[in-house]
């Protein structure tokens, strides 16, 4: 990785509004978030997510412009769209001249279903845990918990001067990462996040100029993909907000076929959550909640009895305050 730092400027700076999306979509049961490459330059980040500047000239709302211009970058038209939060960071896209800008980032969040990514130049579409490796715990705890992050942040801990800051940093990590007693919580994406940039596990921090550059950087070949300026914490804040929101919204059906089965619905809030369901309770569960109705059709299986076909009930909106896929966490202990 090259050392390549944002430069702070001593001229006054001008802030500017972007227009960031993250826009996700699933792929064979794999949760996928549509990246843009980086034109060729001194980057040394090569991808990031869709965004735009903000012209109130131009475009009444912010919705109704990251519309406009994410139909230009993608060839996509958003269906469901939700403002995420405000980001700003006093090192983002400083450059050191006469004229420097902070621009300030408004997230939003998108789900795409039936997407054909290959026709989609200059994009990917990528899974998310590979910029997220440790929240994936649907093949158990992930091995760069123990291998790497939970050693470093056992270091970080007992580098703070005196007792009271040991305690209050490893209460932080404890929280966010289900150390002890808490057990892992998996909307914490954003905080778990946070951690990892402030004790330099990512290689934000060192594009940053938070830590110095190390003669080895093969941790952050573990640690994720990096993402353009502030990108990755803007895809943090999306699944986090997408995690908590199937269980009270039924959000997750924008990614479902017109019918399926409950063992297809499963897994997709499986790939969301990063968590196992057991099947027999995630059944009950929506049939209890009134979210879906059977139809008369059904799956053929090659060798097996015929899947029956479900839809949307889209009744339950009217009928429930706060209708979503409540399933309850395993609260999975990973360190004492």
């Amino acid at each position: 990785m090259q050392n390549y730092q944002n430069k702070v400027s001593k001229s006054e700076p001008k802030v500017t509004i972007d227009l960031s999306a993250v826009l996700v979509s699933l792929s064979d049961g794999i949760p996928k978030v549509l990246l843009i490459e980086n034109e060729k330059g001194d980057n040394v980040i090569n991808h990031r997510l869709p965004f735009g500047p903000f012209n109130p000239n131009i475009n009444r709302t912010m919705e109704e412009s990251v519309r406009k211009w994410v139909l230009e970058q993608t060839g996509l038209k958003l269906a469901f769209v939700e403002q995420l939060y405000t980001f700003g960071d006093r090192f983002r896209g400083i450059i050191n001249n006469d004229d420097p800008v902070i621009p300030v980032s408004v997230g939003y969040l998108a789900l795409i279903s039936r997407v054909t990514p290959e026709n989609l130049s200059g994009s990917i579409w990528l899974d998310w845990y590979k910029l997220f490796p440790w929240e994936d715990w649907r093949n158990g705890q992930p091995k760069i918990l123990d291998l790497i992050i939970k050693p470093n942040l056992m270091a970080w801990i007992q580098k703070a001067k005196g007792h009271n800051s040991r305690l209050e940093r490893r209460y932080r990590v404890e929280v966010a990462f289900g150390f002890s007693d808490f057990g892992w919580d998996a909307e914490r994406v954003l905080e778990r996040y946070e951690l990892l940039y402030e004790t330099g596990l990512v290689a934000e921090s060192l594009i940053d100029g938070k830590i110095p550059f190390p003669e080895e950087d093969s941790i952050y070949d573990s640690t994720g993909l990096p993402l353009y300026q502030d990108h990755r914490r803007i895809l943090a804040t999306a699944l986090g907000r997408l995690r908590g929101k199937i269980r009270y919204r039924p959000v997750i059906f924008e990614l479902m076929p017109e019918v399926f089965t409950l063992f297809e619905l499963q897994k997709v809030v499986e790939a969301l959550s990063g968590e196992n369901l057991h099947k027999q309770n995630f059944r009950r569960l929506i049939e209890s909640e009134g979210l879906v109705e059977q139809t008369e059709m059904v799956l053929e299986k090659t060798g097996g009895r015929p899947a029956k076909l479900y839809r949307f009930r889209r009744e339950v909106i009217r009928e429930k305050p706060s209708p979503g896929v409540r399933f309850s966490r395993k609260g999975s202990k990973i360190l004492n």
